[in-house]
């Protein structure tokens, strides 16, 4: 039954989602918190997704299906959020699966903890089949956050599973054009609000595929490691008084014709001051050093070469702790390298400070069953999970 003005509005944006949106809309149509809106934003599907939507809704007036040029995942959600008025706004994607009980347990959170402004969840990780691949994903505790940390520790939620209050995001603003970290980004706007937080819940199953727009490439990678780097300078803009920083979408049909991390963070650095540009330079090169350890892509050798460059240059003016945080990421990624038989690359990273950790790697590496290391791993990285 649905009120006059619905308790949740849940938003969903999908491009050529054919294969996975019956399922996906089902497991929210199918929840056992029914008092909700579902706005489908169809980014100009070229496949059977209208249909398949549009058929979903003759049968549930509580779907609601909008079709339009596509224009990316940002567009899709700001044109989505313009349709909602609920007092919390659910996120969802088209691929994933939401367990029966995500929007009870996570509205009830948000109603009996009212500093909190937005909360996610944990999920089990499907393959592109829909299979249960063993792992998981429990994120930790965003006020760990820390925007002055190279790489910025992040203020993380799983974006397909996160309710906010609808108050906090519009105040907030919405979404900005942070070209693959518009969550990132928004998360940061978010905290200015109120608390948030990760539910230890398990609530849904989250698809990991290559073909998703974060794990597609490298070049997205890249893209990704210096877009989220900006969106931390953003927020220490914003917490010493400065003037935050502008994302148009004129920003991402810039950094898309980059064929360089280098010269992505001359792109990203045009409106920063020195020391801002100093920080995304060696930011962002450490992100993707960790980003590359778990997405289905590698560093190629132009990459090595400059991280050698930028670290040789930056890394004496860091803390100790983050010197040390950054020198396991570079000896764990030249003993991979090394691994897969590309020596040069991997030596490219290493100087003379990082030839112990990475001995001691490489033995690990060689001595250890590849199953527990991935074991290891998946408790290593901070639980942010591939898509």
């Amino acid at each position: 039954m649905i009120s006059q003005q619905p308790l949740i509005d849940v938003l969903i944006p999908v491009f050529n989602g054919e294969r996975t949106v019956q399922e996906s809309v089902a497991s929210i149509l199918d929840q056992t918190f029914q008092d909700i809106i579902v706005h489908v934003v169809n980014d100009g599907s070229t496949d059977g997704t209208d249909d398949i939507l549009n058929s979903m809704a003759t049968r549930d007036r509580r779907l609601r299906v909008y079709s339009k040029p596509n224009g990316g995942i940002v567009d899709a959600l700001n044109f989505g959020l313009a349709h909602c008025t609920a007092p919390l706004i659910a996120r969802h994607d088209a691929d994933d699966i939401a367990y029966p009980n995500r929007f009870q347990v996570q509205r009830d959170y948000l109603i009996s903890h009212p500093d909190c402004v937005a909360v996610g969840a944990s999920v089990h990780h499907i393959d592109v089949d829909g299979n249960l691949t063993g792992s998981s994903a429990e994120l930790p505790s965003p006020e760990g956050a820390n925007p002055f940390w190279v790489p910025s520790k992040e203020p993380y939620l799983m974006h397909p599973f996160l309710m906010m209050r609808q108050k906090a995001l519009l105040a907030a603003g919405g979404y900005r054009y942070v070209h693959h970290s518009e969550d990132t980004d928004l998360y940061w706007r978010l905290s200015q609000y109120g608390r948030l937080h990760n539910l230890p819940n398990f609530l849904g199953k989250y698809r990991l595929h290559g073909e998703s727009i974060s794990g597609r490439s490298i070049k997205n990678g890249r893209i990704m490691s210096v877009s989220s780097q900006l969106a931390a300078v953003s927020e220490k803009r914003r917490r010493m008084g400065k003037p935050d920083l502008t994302f148009d979408s004129a920003n991402v049909e810039q950094l898309e014709r980059c064929a360089s991390l280098a010269e992505l963070i001359s792109v990203g650095s045009r409106h920063l001051s020195e020391d801002e540009r100093a920080y995304l330079e060696i930011a962002a090169c450490a992100k993707l050093l960790e980003l590359a350890a778990y997405r289905p892509y590698e560093l190629e050798a132009e990459d090595c070469l400059f991280f050698r460059s930028v670290f040789r240059r930056r890394i004496a003016h860091l803390s100790k702790d983050n010197k040390k945080s950054i020198s396991l990421q570079i000896s764990g990624t030249a003993a991979r390298l090394v691994s897969q038989g590309r020596f040069r690359d991997g030596y490219a990273l290493l100087s003379s400070e990082f030839y112990a950790p990475f001995l001691y790697r490489l033995m690990l590496r060689v001595m250890m069953p590849e199953s527990m290391r991935l074991w290891l791993r998946s408790r290593l990285i901070d639980g942010i999970p591939v898509k």
